[in-house]
């Protein structure tokens, strides 16, 4: 591939990541995506014969690009609740940058679930439970933490990190009598969250 090339292959996946957020799968048009490249749609088509092709390509790399970010959440050196932390930094990190991103990912989920299980299937799960039961065996033995609850508590974590973005309307037309500010709430949240998961774990123990 040329340099040349490669820049137009950039500019397509900026501009049809930015559409496909915007609009979601169905309400995106290659025209659309082709005006925000700055190439012609012909030149569209060239590199992606349709519109399922380039949006699974977008969905792959954007799924591909989170769950690289948590790749260090498996660092041994991190304690449980340090993990936890991290945890709910990045993806607040994320969503802060992406606000329409959590939508986008849950509404094309549930139109077409075996994406998403395309991209997971070259994921070891089972070795990378090994590697956290492994790192944290005292912990996982005192707060019965294993194959069966894992799942609940991970699920739980992810819940408590993505709904408020998704619920943000909601969170600003219920709370505003409080005087509560969206980004002052989100700031706040990583705190929260990892104290109230961590001592959630913790109430656990045998």
């Amino acid at each position: 591939m040329t340099e040349l090339e490669k820049q137009t292959e950039e500019k397509i996946f900026e501009a049809a990541t930015d559409v496909f957020i915007e609009k979601g799968m169905d309400g995106a048009r290659m025209q659309e995506i082709a005006d925000r490249a700055g190439i012609n749609k012909a030149l569209l088509h060239y590199y992606y014969r349709s519109k399922e092709k380039l949006f699974d390509a977008v969905f792959t790399i954007i799924a591909k690009q989170m769950l690289k970010r948590f790749a260090p959440v498996f660092d041994e050196n991190l304690t449980l609740e340090e993990k936890i932390r991290f945890y709910y930094q990045q993806q607040t990190d994320f969503m802060k940058r992406s606000p329409r991103l959590p939508l986008f990912i849950l509404n094309e989920v549930s139109r077409n679930p075996q994406r998403v299980k395309n991209v997971l299937k070259h994921m070891d799960h089972t070795n990378l439970l090994k590697i956290l039961e492994e790192q944290h065996g005292d912990e996982f033995a005192r707060y019965k933490i294993n194959r069966e609850t894992l799942p609940q508590i991970m699920t739980s974590i992810a819940a408590m990190s993505i709904f408020p973005f998704v619920a943000k309307p909601i969170i600003e037309a219920i709370f505003e009598k409080f005087g509560t500010n969206f980004n002052e709430y989100i700031e706040r949240r990583v705190d929260f969250a990892t104290a109230f998961t961590y001592n959630a774990i913790k109430s656990r123990e045998k």
